[in-house]
Parts: structure tokens; sequence; C-alpha cells
């Protein structure tokens, strides 16, 4: 008997990219295709961060009227909290789960009426996957939701409350990955920094885990996603030395000005934050951040204190957002609001600042290890200790390897190398 085949549309975050992997486990009675065109089933893996989230994610519904086997959409991710019983009630879905819900998806998947299981917000997933589809890098989700209230913030709204994976779970499966050849591992999680709640030593817990996922065999360097720089213990600074460390940190600033940070209420100074990126860039590491722009009561004067501020930071890396209201939000109340021209024009000039930061650090010519992701368009592409991005120039094979790289050429955007085996 033929099986129905199943494509996956995955937007937003590294947790997403997860939960989708999760996802692809437990299809049993289904194949997996890599063609929307092939498909009788369209999963959306959503995300509902900001609204530009969400009309893309209503984009892509729309653009599936078009495939010739008029395939069932199914729904799933952040947005079933948001906008999932708006398109479900439109008939613009088929049907729509829950993440709590996602390990039954070869059950849910056998239904042949439409469901709605939107789940609930507790859930910790079970499931140990053996492999990453499509990927040369392995993702693990340690922890799922927030218990920050930034008021700019939805997230806790569809993630829920902090709880943090089983830790033998977390070693179990990695363990496994690692078994099957995969080298580097990026930690993942809806607030990272706050694993170990509900553990005896709460506050050094990703520190902890950190330590003894270093001890597996075969990871080669572990990477992380997003932190607070309120979740950088003193525990955690030893580690920054250790050779298994990707020498990059993504540490959530959201902006550099004072008084923003408390509109935002956000939970870091940026005294401390300043001093914080300083010491951890003298250890040779490039920084990233994320910063939202044109939040309302950004003034004029607001802007200029923050852009002062943010050349003052050894940041090489960013990751910006121009402001977007999420209703049942506190900042969604407030005035007055930012337009949007000024919010891109703002954004612009935030990120050339980084921009050149980055090719000033990539300028200091350091020896690279880079793991080689994909050969796209005749180049070999992968990303160094320092998150940033290569070009490779290779007369073999070299996807899943990896290499060292001394002499290469730096250009504003991206280094490029040739590497003969």
């Amino acid at each position: 008997m033929t099986k129905e085949k199943v494509f996956f549309k995955t937007f937003g975050c590294r947790t997403n990219i997860v939960d989708t992997q999760i996802m692809m486990s437990k299809l049993k009675d289904f194949e997996i295709t890599f063609k929307e065109k092939d498909a009788s089933i369209i999963i959306i893996n959503s995300c509902t961060v900001t609204n530009s989230a969400d009309s893309t994610a209503r984009n892509y519904i729309n653009s599936l009227k078009k495939l010739p086997n008029n395939p069932r959409i199914i729904f799933t991710g952040c947005g079933v909290w948001t906008k999932g019983e708006n398109l479900y009630n439109e008939n613009k879905i088929d049907s729509l789960f829950g993440a709590s819900e996602k390990e039954n998806i070869n059950r849910l998947l056998l239904k042949k009426d439409r469901f709605f299981q939107a789940g609930d917000l507790e859930h910790i997933d079970e499931t140990i996957i053996d492999e990453m589809v499509g990927k040369s890098r392995a993702f693990i989700k340690i922890q799922e939701g927030c218990d920050f209230r930034c008021s700019y913030c939805i997230i806790p709204m569809v993630r829920g409350d902090a709880r943090g994976y089983n830790e033998d779970k977390i070693l179990e499966q990695i363990r496994l990955l690692a078994t099957n050849g995969f080298g580097e591992f990026i930690l993942t999680g809806t607030n990272l920094g706050s694993y170990g709640k509900g553990l005896d030593n709460k506050k050094d817990g990703l520190a902890i885990l950190l330590k003894r996922i270093s001890q597996i065999r075969g990871v080669r360097r572990i990477r992380l996603g997003s932190v607070e720089p309120i979740q950088i213990t003193d525990e955690f600074k030893e580690i920054l030395d250790e050779p298994w460390m990707a020498k990059h940190l993504h540490i959530a600033l959201q902006h550099t000005n004072s008084n923003m940070l408390k509109l935002m209420n956000r939970r870091n100074k940026l005294k401390s934050d300043l001093e914080l990126f300083e010491y951890i860039a003298q250890k040779g590491y490039a920084l990233g951040t994320d910063f939202i722009v044109g939040h309302p009561g950004e003034s004029e004067e607001i802007w200029k204190d923050a852009i002062n501020n943010i050349k003052k930071f050894p940041i090489t890396h960013i990751h910006s957002f121009t402001y977007s209201k999420r209703d049942g939000t506190p900042s969604a109340m407030m005035k007055p609001q930012v337009s949007g021209d000024i919010s891109k024009i703002r954004q612009k000039e935030l990120n050339d600042i980084i921009l050149s930061n980055n090719y000033k650090f990539r300028k200091q010519s350091k020896p690279l290890e880079v793991l080689i992701e994909q050969n796209k368009n005749g180049k070999y592409l992968g990303y160094d200790q320092f998150y940033n991005q290569i070009e490779i120039n290779s007369n073999s094979d070299i996807v899943g390897d990896w290499i060292y790289v001394s002499d290469y050429d730096i250009t504003k955007k991206i280094n490029k190398a040739n590497f003969d085996v």
C-alpha cells in the first residue's frame, strides 16, 4: 500500500526546528517528502513572535492553492494560540494541533475528519530521535516556556511557563546522535538560560548541564541559542575557555537605553550588560544580541542614546526586529507609537554598525574550524567557531566534514577560501 506523502514547512526559531524533527520521527504510516508538489499533506509549523510571522504563514497557506494534489493543510506551532482558531473557522486550514500534541501526529493524521486539538502549555516531550533529517548539526531542546514577562512579548502566552527537560533524557539524546555521527550540538529552548528551574542548583543549571554534555564521546562543539545577561553566572564564566565551547554567544539585550529597558520590563541593566560583554569579548568570543527597534516610547533622544551606547558594545552579530504590536501584551497599550518608516531607518543604522563590527572582527584572521553544512550553487558553505559563514571552493565533496582554514579572503559580508583534499 502506498503511503501518503507529508511535507513539513517550518517557520521561526530553532525550537521549532526540533519540534519538526520530533514530528518527522513519529510518522510511521506516512512518507516524508521534501517537495511540496508531491505531498498530499502539508504540516505548517508556525511562528507568531511578530505580526510579520503571522502574515508569512497566512501568505504561505494561500500559496498552497496552486499545488496539484490539493493537499490537506495541517497547522501547528506557536500560531495555534493566536491565529489558529480564525484560520480553522475560515477554512483556510483543514486541521490544527498544538505543540503538546506533536508526538501524536501519526494518530492525528490518520483521522479523515477535521480536528482541532490545541492541547496544553505544560507538556514536556519524551521523544528521543536518532537522526536530524537534512541537518549537519544537531539541535537539542532542553527546556520549554518562559517565566519572564517582557512587556512586548507574547511567547509565554503560547509556550507557557518555564520547564526543563529531564537531564538524563537530554544526555541520552546527545549520546545517540553523537554515535550516529553528529559532532556539533546546538542547545535551544524558549528561555534557554532558565534551564535548572526546579533543580537544587537552579541558578547554575545550564553550566552544569554543559559540563556533562562535554564529557560525552563524539561531542566536538557545543553552541547555545539565546541566553539572558543575568543567566551568565560565575560557574558559566568558568567554562568560557573550554575548547568544546563555540566561541560565539548570543546574549539578548533588546535595547541599550536604560529608560527603554524599564518600559520593556527587562531584567538586564545597561552598566552590567556592558561589563559582561567586554569580559566575554576579552576571551576571544564573537557576541550576538537581539534588539527591538521602535518600541512605543522610543523617542529620538532615547534612540540617539541607545546608538551611542551600542557603539561601546563589542557586538559582532545582531538579530534586530522592528517592534510588532501583539494584542494582549502591555506594550500594545503604550504610547506614543513609533512609525514604521522611522523604525526601518533606525534598524538600518543599527545593523550597519554591527556589520562593520563583524568585518573588523573577521579581519583579525584567526584560524577557523568549520563544519561544512551544504553545497549551494557549486560552493560549500559552513559556519566557523565564531558563527561566521564561510564559502569554500573544493575539488571534493566535503559536506558534513570538519575542516581547518587558516588562509582565506575576508570580504565585507563573508569569508571565502579554497580547500583541496
